[in-house]
C-alpha cells in the first residue's frame, strides 16, 4: 500500500512540472494605476500603497492622514494576528465598517492596500479590480 501512494505521489509532481507556470506579478505601478482608477469610484475617500521601500498616499482630506495611516497599518496587523489566533491562514482582504466609513484592505504580494469608503459605497468594483492580480 505505501509503494502505491508513492507512485500517486510521483505521477502527480510529475504532471505537475510539465505544465506551463504563469504567474502574474503586481508592481507598485500596476498597483498606483488600478488605484487611481479606484480613487474615482462613488464614495471613494482615497487610499494608502505601501510596500517595503515605499508609500503612496492619496485622500481627499489630507488633514486626516495621519489617522487614516494608523487605522490602516492597525487593521492589517490586527487581521494577521487573529489569522494566526485562530489558524485561518492567510487573508486575502479585510473589511472594517465604522459608523460612517469604512475601510477595505488587501495584501497583493509584499504590497499592502487600505482603501477608505464612505458607509454605504459598494467594496465590489474596487474588490474586483484588484483581484485581477
Amino acid at each position: 500500500m505505501t509503494k502505491k501512494k508513492k507512485s500517486l505521489e510521483e505521477t502527480a509532481t510529475s504532471e505537475t512540472l510539465t505544465q506551463p507556470i504563469a504567474i502574474e506579478t503586481a508592481t507598485a505601478e500596476d498597483l498606483k494605476t488600478r488605484l487611481e482608477e479606484i480613487k474615482g469610484y462613488d464614495g471613494v475617500i482615497g487610499y494608502i500603497l505601501r510596500n517595503a521601500t515605499s508609500a503612496t498616499i492619496d485622500l481627499k482630506d489630507p488633514t486626516k492622514l495621519i489617522e487614516y495611516a494608523i487605522l490602516s497599518s492597525s487593521a492589517l496587523d490586527a487581521a494577521e494576528e487573529l489569522s494566526e489566533l485562530f489558524n485561518l491562514g492567510d487573508t486575502r482582504d479585510i473589511l472594517v465598517e465604522g459608523k460612517d466609513t469604512k475601510i477595505l484592505s488587501l495584501t497583493i504580494g509584499e504590497n499592502r492596500i487600505s482603501i477608505f469608503l464612505e458607509k454605504n459605497a459598494d467594496i465590489e468594483k474596487p474588490l474586483k479590480k484588484l483581484h485581477k492580480f
